[in-house]
């Protein structure tokens, strides 16, 4: 996957965010701090690269709720019908602003799902989501380039 980024660069770094951002386990925490570590790529590029692809990957997830078929989005976002109750439950008072919780491990395909499958208002879940990404993003960079120590 390195090899794939070192040779195309920011877009690959899209790309294999997208990716990170649908319902394929790729781990894009792992790849952002390569791209501004070894690989010493801009680190602004960095988190704008991988914003968008992740921002799009989840987007697509949303998409997937749209279509409502619960046992779809069961074999093919890899959600169980437990995941995609528990997000329910967590988006149902909250609204689309919980798009902003949607870079959590595991549980973020789920709550971009939910919010497709609940038919949450697009542009209030592409801002949020894009602000919690952009963020997680931002502290991770931070951390790999040493401005900011996590522990």
């Amino acid at each position: 996957m390195i090899e794939f980024i070192a040779q195309w660069g920011y877009l690959g770094l899209l790309v294999t965010s997208f990716i990170a951002g649908s319902v394929v386990p790729l781990s894009s925490e792992a790849i952002i701090v390569a791209c501004v570590g070894p690989l010493h790529l801009d680190p602004w590029w960095c988190l704008i690269a991988a914003t968008i692809g992740n921002v799009t990957g989840g987007m697509t997830c949303y998409w997937m709720g749209t279509l409502g078929n619960e046992q779809w989005i069961e074999r093919y976002a890899h959600v169980s019908q437990e995941k995609l109750d528990r997000a329910k439950r967590f988006i149902r008072d909250r609204g689309a602003w919980m798009a902003f919780f949607a870079f959590i491990p595991i549980l973020g395909t789920a709550i971009s799902v939910a919010l497709g499958y609940m038919r949450a208002n697009k542009l209030i879940v592409v801002i949020a989501m894009t602000i919690g990404k952009a963020l997680r993003y931002a502290v991770l960079i931070a951390a790999a380039m040493g401005t900011m120590k996590l522990f």
